[in-house]
C-alpha cells in the first residue's frame, strides 16, 4: 500500500513540477533554479533526516549518492529546466515518460510481451501528442529533454545497485547538496543565477519545488526504486503529462485539443498494461536498504 502512495505522489506532485519550473524561470536561470531549490531542500531533508535519528550514509556511499545526484538532479533538472525555455511545459512532461524505457534498458529488465506492448502503446501516445512529424517541435529543447531522461533513467539504477546504507532522507540530503553546489558553481559560466527580478511566482515556485518536488518527491521516487521493478516503476512518467498538461492549459493558457486527448488515453491503457501484468524478472540484485 505504501507503494502505491508513493507512486501517486510522484505521478501527481512530479506532473506539477514542470508548471512551477516555467514560473521559476520567470526570474531565475536554468542553473540558478537548480541551484536555489536543491539548496533548499538539502538542508531541509538533512534537517528531517536527522530529527527521525536516521542513519547517515556510509562514506563508501558518498561517491555513488553524488553521481547519482548529478545524473538526476544537476543533469537532468537542468537539462529539463532549460529545454522549458524553448518547449511547453506539456511537451517536456511528456518526452520525459521515455523514463520507464531507459529504466528497463539500463536495468536488464526481462520484459515480457504485454509489457513491451504498455511500453509500445506509451511511445505511441506521446508521439501522438508531440507531433514530431508537424515541424513545430524544436529539435534543441527536445534533444535536451532526451539526454535528461538517459541521466535519469541511468542515474536511478546505478543508485539502486551501488547504495546500501543510510537513511532515505539523508541518503536524498546529499544528493540534492551534490545538484545544489552544481548549480551554484555552473550559474555564473551560464547567464548567472537571475535573468530578471524576483517575482512572488518566481519565490513561490522555488519554495514548492524544494518542498514538495524534491523533498518529498524525491524520497518517495527513491522509496518505489527499492519497491518495485524498473518498468513498473517508470510509468509514473505516463502519468506526469496528464497533470503538467492540464496546468498548462489552466494557468499558462498552452493548447489543448483533440489530438492530446487521444494520446493520453492510449497513455493510460498503455500504463495499464504494464501495472497490471505478473511481476516481472530483474537480473540484477536489489539492495537491502533504501537508496
Amino acid at each position: 500500500m505504501l507503494a502505491w502512495i508513493a507512486y501517486a505522489t510522484i505521478a501527481l506532485v512530479w506532473g506539477s513540477t514542470y508548471f512551477a519550473i516555467v514560473l521559476g524561470l520567470e526570474s531565475f536561470t536554468p542553473y540558478g533554479l537548480v541551484a536555489w531549490r536543491f539548496t533548499a531542500a538539502a538542508l531541509l531533508a538533512f534537517g528531517l533526516g536527522r530529527l527521525r535519528k536516521e542513519e547517515l550514509p556510509a562514506r563508501r556511499d558518498l561517491p555513488h549518492l553524488a553521481l547519482v545526484g548529478l545524473l538526476l538532479l544537476a543533469g537532468s533538472n537542468a537539462l529539463v529546466s532549460w529545454s522549458e525555455t524553448r518547449v511547453s511545459s506539456g511537451l517536456a512532461a511528456i518526452l520525459c515518460a521515455l523514463v520507464p524505457v531507459g529504466l528497463a534498458f539500463w536495468g536488464r529488465e526481462r520484459l515480457d510481451g504485454r509489457a513491451w506492448a504498455g511500453l509500445g502503446f506509451g511511445l505511441l501516445g506521446i508521439a501522438i501528442l508531440t507531433e514530431p512529424w508537424s515541424g513545430r517541435v524544436d529539435l534543441l529543447g527536445v534533444g535536451a529533454l532526451l539526454l535528461a531522461v538517459t541521466f535519469w533513467s541511468f542515474g536511478t539504477i546505478h543508485g539502486k545497485r551501488h547504495i546500501r546504507k543510510g537513511g532515505l532522507l539523508t541518503n536524498v540530503a546529499v544528493e540534492m547538496a551534490t545538484a545544489a553546489v552544481v548549480g551554484h558553481l555552473a550559474a555564473p559560466f551560464v547567464g548567472g543565477h537571475q535573468h530578471a527580478p524576483l517575482t512572488g511566482n518566481a519565490l513561490g515556485a522555488v519554495l514548492y519545488l524544494a518542498i514538495f518536488g524534491s523533498v518529498v518527491g524525491l524520497s518517495a521516487y527513491m522509496y518505489l526504486a527499492k519497491a518495485w521493478a524498473p518498468s513498473k516503476m517508470g510509468t509514473y512518467a505516463y502519468l506526469n503529462p496528464i497533470v503538467a498538461v492540464a496546468l498548462g492549459c489552466w494557468w499558462l493558457k498552452e493548447p489543448f485539443d483533440l489530438r492530446m486527448t487521444v494520446g493520453m488515453l492510449i497513455i493510460l491503457g498503455s500504463v495499464a498494461l504494464v501495472q497490471l501484468r505478473p511481476a516481472p524478472r530483474v537480473t540484477m540484485k536489489a539492495p537491502s536498504e533504501a537508496a
